[in-house]
Parts: C-alpha cells; sequence; structure tokens
C-alpha cells in the first residue's frame, strides 16, 4: 500500500498537498486534494463481467460511465483497452499484477454485473493497487433496476473516487437549468433537469414564460425559480418529481427573485423589490410569514447560506459599486469582504464552507472565482465575455457555470472549472443552456 501511496503522490503532484493517509489498519487510502494537478493517475477499468445472460451490453455500457465519470474529473487518466495485456473474464479470479503494472496502471477498477430472476440487477466491484499487489478496501455491490444503470454506475464511480482520494464524489447528482432556444433577441426559456453529464434530460416547465435561475432544496426533490409567467417576477418552488409548483411570494405592487433555500429546506431567503427599493428577506416556506433581513436604499440580492445555515452572503451596491457582503441569518450589520478591483456578484457559499464563488466583472472581462469567507487569497478561475452564475458540486471540488458568447448570435452554454482552475470543460446539454444549479448527492 505504501507503494500505491507513493505513486499517487508523484502523480497528483501539486493537486496532493499530503497524503499520509496510508492507513491504518486495512483502512481506506486517504489523499488531501488542495491544489490542481499536473499528472492526472492512470487507471484501468477493464469491461465488467456479464455473470449472467443478456448482461454483456450493460456491463460494457456501466464499465465505460465509470471511466467517462473518473477521468472527467482531471484526476485521473484512463489507460485505453488496447494497451491492455490481460484482461478480466472472471470477477473473482486472482489479478495478473505484473500485467497491469507493466501498462503503468496505478489503479484497476473491475467488476461484473447480472440479473436474477426478479430482474433486480446487481453491479459488483474491486479496486485494487496496482503497485502495491492489493485490494483497496472491500469489494461492494449495488442492487436496482435495468432501467437504472446509468446512477449504479456514478455510484460505482463515487465509491471509486472516495476510496482514492478521500473525499465524496459528486458524480451521482443532477443538475436543474435554464434551457434556451430560438435566436438571442427572441430566446425561449424553460426548466430543464438532467443528470450531472447531461444524460437523462427532462423539462421541467414550457418556454410559454421566462424563468431564471432555479435552485435545488437541499433534499434535491423541491426546485426554487425566479418566473414572469404573472407578468412580474415571483418566485415560485416546484416539486422535481411531479413537476408541480406553486407561487410563493405575489405581493400586489412588488417583485421577487433571486431565491435559495436554507440549509434546512424548511426556508427561502431572496429579494424583494417594492416602492423602488430591493431588500433581502427570509420566508418560512410552509407558513408564508417573511422576515426582512435588510434595510438600505442600495441594491441588496443574490442571498446565499453558510452551510451551518447561521450566515448569508449577499451582493450589494451599498458602497457606491456592487461588492459582496456577509451577515447573520438574522440580519442585522453586514461586513463587506470583496475588495478588488471591478464588480462582484452572485455568491454561492462553497458546501465546504470555507469558500465563495462568486461572478467577477472587471475591465471588460468577467471571471468566476472563489475567495475565502473573510475576502482572502481571491482567485480566478476563468476569463471571457461572459461568465457568471456559479454553482458548487456536492464535494464543493468543481464549479459549473454560464458562458454566453459575444454577438448577434452568441449562445449560452454550460461549463466546469475544478475549483483550483484546472479542467475547464463544456458541460453537455441539449441546446443552450444557462443558470445551472448542482444538487445534492442523490439518495
Amino acid at each position: 500500500m505504501k507503494t500505491f501511496l507513493k505513486s499517487l503522490l508523484c502523480a497528483l503532484a501539486l493537486f496532493v498537498s499530503v497524503a499520509p493517509l496510508a492507513q491504518a489498519q486495512n483502512g481506506p487510502l486517504r489523499i488531501e486534494i488542495t491544489d490542481g494537478v499536473i499528472e492526472p493517475l492512470p487507471f484501468a477499468v477493464p469491461n465488467f463481467v456479464a455473470e449472467t445472460s443478456g448482461m454483456e451490453e450493460l456491463a460494457t455500457n456501466i464499465a465505460r460511465v465509470v471511466a467517462a465519470d473518473l477521468n472527467g474529473t482531471g484526476l485521473f487518466r484512463e489507460i485505453p483497452e488496447n494497451a491492455f495485456i490481460s484482461t478480466i473474464t472472471n470477477f473473482s479470479s486472482p489479478v495478473q499484477y505484473s500485467d497491469w503494472k507493466a501498462i503503468n496502471a496505478q489503479a484497476l477498477i473491475s467488476g461484473a454485473v447480472s440479473m436474477n430472476n426478479t430482474g433486480e440487477m446487481s453491479v459488483k466491484f474491486r479496486v485494487y493497487d496496482v503497485f502495491s499487489g492489493q485490494e483497496l478496501g472491500n469489494g461492494l455491490r449495488f442492487r436496482g433496476t435495468r432501467e437504472g444503470w446509468r446512477r449504479i454506475a456514478h455510484k460505482v464511480a463515487d465509491a471509486v473516487y472516495s476510496r482514492i482520494t478521500g473525499e465524496s464524489g459528486y458524480f451521482d447528482s443532477r443538475v436543474v437549468y435554464v434551457s434556451e432556444t430560438g435566436p438571442k433577441n427572441e430566446r425561449l426559456k424553460r426548466l430543464a433537469i438532467m443528470d450531472y453529464d447531461g444524460a437523462n434530460l427532462q423539462f421541467l416547465t414550457d418556454s410559454s414564460s421566462i424563468v431564471l435561475a432555479p435552485r435545488f432544496s437541499p433534499s434535491g426533490d423541491r426546485v426554487l425559480y425566479t418566473s414572469y409567467e404573472t407578468g412580474f417576477p415571483r418566485v415560485f418552488v416546484l416539486d422535481v418529481g411531479s413537476a408541480t409548483r406553486r407561487v410563493l411570494e405575489d405581493q400586489p405592487g412588488t417583485m421577487s427573485f433571486a431565491p435559495r433555500f436554507s440549509p434546512d429546506g424548511n426556508s427561502v431567503v431572496f429579494s424583494i423589490t417594492e416602492g423602488g427599493n430591493t431588500d433581502i428577506y427570509l420566508m418560512d416556506i410552509n407558513s408564508g410569514s417573511r422576515k426582512r433581513l435588510t434595510n438600505a436604499p442600495s441594491i441588496e440580492t443574490a442571498p446565499s447560506f453558510s452551510p451551518d445555515g447561521k450566515r448569508i452572503v449577499f451582493e450589494s451596491d451599498r458602497s457606491g459599486s456592487q461588492q459582496l457582503y456577509i451577515m447573520s441569518a438574522n440580519g442585522g450589520q453586514a461586513q463587506r469582504i470583496s475588495f478588488g478591483q471591478g464588480r462582484y456578484g452572485t455568491p454561492v457559499w462553497s458546501p465546504r464552507g470555507d469558500l465563495v464563488a462568486f461572478t467577477k466583472q472587471n475591465k471588460g472581462r468577467f471571471h468566476i472565482g472563489v475567495m475565502r469567507v473573510d475576502g482572502s487569497e481571491e482567485r480566478l478561475l476563468t476569463a471571457s465575455f461572459l461568465d457568471e452564475g456559479p454553482t458548487w458540486s456536492p464535494n464543493g471540488r468543481v464549479i459549473m457555470f454560464t458562458r454566453e458568447t459575444q454577438g448577434a448570435n452568441g449562445s449560452a452554454s454550460l461549463y466546469s472549472v475544478d475549483v483550483s482552475g484546472r479542467n475547464l470543460k463544456p458541460v453537455r446539454t441539449q441546446g443552450g443552456g444557462s443558470d445551472p444549479s448542482w444538487s445534492p448527492l442523490q439518495q
């Protein structure tokens, strides 16, 4: 195991600051990821073994999704099948470590798929430390339906990721976003939901009215969003399973927008514009009672709770330009945390609690960035004509956002980048997309 640990440290140089972790006896390997990856860890995923007839295609597909999930992180590099010296045709057969070591595979993932008489599918897998010649932890098994094979594949990938890095994964998660179609000046928008990798797309609303800024509940079963279907921006809450919705705030003469759930899912924080002034309010989602949290002549919006629910980060132009502030979840005096050049907006508290992601506009360019919650250690991760609206992966390791291209034919699409600024890549969607919100891991 020490050999494997050493290899991991070399492979993940700079991404892995320390990795003692080798394990206490029979415990899982642990790696602390703190910076950007330079050399991804090479791994091999032979096609999973089909242990019952008719499972061959599923076994291959599941292995491919596992490999794609790990490859997509930028932390790992899959060794192609044509480089294999041997393969695995029996899940219980001893591993020929020398064959995998010869092609420099440092981790090996093997699996098998079967179906019982009741139609229940079983997927089991093992992870091997090739250079130490040992299994990394114990094998695991997931059960489900044939139709749910992609979720099981993502669960396998999450388990492998967690076993090697020591962090939870983010593959068995979903993204809700605004699907965009049509020319830029007549764009149609509707809410859509998909797996984190773009599969299993569903539309939650039609395109009869403009929708903005969907936000998942902490349990992933509800979505808040802003809609113009009443003629004014209003905050709605939508049940993901039934796609039924109701308006949360519908006071005459007001506009409500930019909602987010509290960490316990019982309250919503959002902005209301009334009499030309915009402030932040907190609403009990069951009783509908609301409390005003800010009271200033400036524009106060884009609130986001800390993971413990005790504080809220938001944007305000009270100092004369758009900046980030933090206040108690009960309101009161706020502390400014952004002091760099340019304007800051759309802050989102990391699920780890240590960072705030934001949109920054400076010298005609837009950036996605992160800073400590005290405003220190600001880092810009992207730069383009228009990047905005960050959302965190469930493990706080990756940020997804909207990128819009310039010009009359410009379009919006989703991108992701890891918190170090590496592994910038587009997210697959059907057509254009904006305003992503990443769900927690599915239960």
